[in-house]
């Protein structure tokens, strides 16, 4: 097959809208978003519960927000949110898989390393009791951790030691995910990396909203990301946090003093340098972010939702949906941060509505792949007709396919038929030798059958096994 039937075999069926609108019809975005919310309110390091045959556990950002809130009044946002490394004593044993399989430094240039707000706080509630009589509780389960805003990045490094801890286990433990929504970018590509030759990519999926900021606030270089508004954003959403003086109330009156077009010029800079500097397939600028997203992201808003599993395509979404311009001025960032519950109800919902796409009736009509870019387009927020379409529009053609490609498909097919075909023939040969009056089954129990036909009984034997695994 030529290289142009490949590609257009491959670009039959475009996934990312059909997988978005999977994922909005179910209901575990939902039931992960209510642990989030009961997390949050109750503010204690995680809740837990068991829905639909699985065991949710959600994580309350608020105690790391309140960690944070001294030191982002002060400033320091780059020491709160800075990278650190995975090799630590503590850490490299929880970590152990991602940390043992890591290429030297000197040649990669850099370790796996998370950012040191969530690390800290996540090596705090490893002392809990509670959380070990969790992780007791939980084993041989299947699991959904889930946490809202900072309290989603702890939640997906809970889910990195669960996946490291159960990597050994025999046999292999139950289903794992991790759902977040509207968290803070987690560690550098090296983590990315990590996550990927552990192929535990799968496990996460980061749902985010169009004009959140928060997801997208660690694209900044570390000496001027704006901490006080991941923290004061995270403060927001605890219910208590209006009865509390210091540095909690400075914190979120600095963010709500803080000039929204600023901030989104500066979200909107830095990401659209890191998507420049992926574009030209260049190396890590120096001053720039270190972090990278890993895993699945779910760019959603009030029209649907779209899955992106390429790190690469999910920071030129995020940079799309983000710069759009149906987007400026829509909401403010902290309702955008806060949307999320609306979000995951209206979404089922809006599904249910016929769609159809704004077309010319002088354009030529476009293939069914292209009609399913659209639908993305439209679903993650982007109007077809904006400036970022266009680039919108070829990352998430380049992006992964779920799936095998059909003609991939047809050669295991055909595979696994000329390993059975003989065996078929054998048994067919061997059912012809018996008569009427004893069947070849029954000569074979009652050891009429020579010795040397056992290997087509065998035969016969591997032949019912498949046909169950099958069923």
């Amino acid at each position: 097959m030529d290289d142009a039937a490949a590609e257009e075999e491959a670009s039959m069926f475009e996934t990312s809208h059909v997988l978005g609108a999977l994922l909005a019809s179910s209901p575990l975005l939902a039931r992960a978003w209510d642990r989030c919310t009961a997390a949050s309110a109750a503010a204690p390091w995680f809740v837990h519960g068991e829905d639909g045959g699985k065991v949710y556990v959600g994580f309350s950002g608020v105690q790391a927000a309140l960690t944070a809130a001294g030191a982002a009044v002060a400033g320091g946002g780059a020491d709160i949110f800075a990278p650190v490394s995975l090799g630590g004593d503590a850490a490299g044993r929880m970590f152990a898989p991602l940390v043992a399989a890591e290429p030297d430094p000197a040649a990669t240039g850099e370790p796996v390393a998370v950012q040191a707000l969530a690390l800290q706080c996540f090596l705090k509630l490893c002392c809990s009791p509670d959380f070990q009589m969790l992780l007791n509780q939980i084993r041989g389960k299947a699991v959904v951790f889930t946490g809202h805003s900072l309290g989603g990045a702890v939640a997906a490094l809970t889910a990195l030691h669960y996946l490291c801890i159960s990597s050994s286990s025999s046999p292999p433990a139950p289903p794992v995910l991790c759902v977040t929504f509207g968290s803070p970018l987690l560690g550098n590509e090296a983590l990315s990396r990590a996550i990927l030759r552990e192929h535990w990519g799968g496990n996460f999926c980061h749902v985010v909203s169009q004009h959140d900021v928060v997801p997208r606030l660690l694209f900044c270089s570390p000496d001027a990301v704006p901490a006080h508004i991941i923290v004061g954003m995270q403060l927001q959403q605890w219910p208590a946090w209006t009865r509390h003086t210091g540095a909690v109330s400075t914190v979120t009156a600095h963010m709500a003093d803080t000039d929204k077009d600023v901030l989104r010029q500066l979200i909107q800079t830095h990401v659209g340098a890191v998507a420049v500097e992926q574009k030209l397939a260049a190396s890590e600028t120096t001053g720039g972010s270190p972090y990278r997203p890993f895993g699945t992201y779910v760019l959603c808003s009030p029209e649907g939702a779209a899955c992106v599993d390429n790190p690469t395509a999910a920071v030129q979404m995020l940079y799309a949906t983000f710069a759009s311009q149906s987007s400026a001025g829509a909401e403010s960032p902290e309702a955008a941060h806060s949307c999320y519950g609306e979000l995951v109800l209206k979404m089922p919902h809006h599904l249910l509505l016929k769609r159809w796409l704004r077309v010319d009736d002088d354009m030529p009509a476009t293939p069914n792949y292209d009609d399913g870019v659209s639908l993305a387009l439209e679903a993650s927020g982007i109007d077809v007709m904006a400036m970022e379409a266009s680039t919108a529009r070829h990352w998430l053609k380049t992006s992964k396919r779920a799936g095998r490609r059909p003609s991939l498909n047809c050669a295991r097919l055909a595979t696994q038929l000329g390993r059975v075909t003989p065996c078929r023939a054998q048994i067919e040969w061997y059912k012809a030798l018996f008569d009427a009056e004893m069947g070849y089954y029954d000569a074979f129990k009652q050891r009429r059958s020579p010795r040397k036909y056992t290997k087509v009984n065998l035969n016969r034997i591997k032949l019912g096994c498949k046909q169950m695994m099958n069923s």
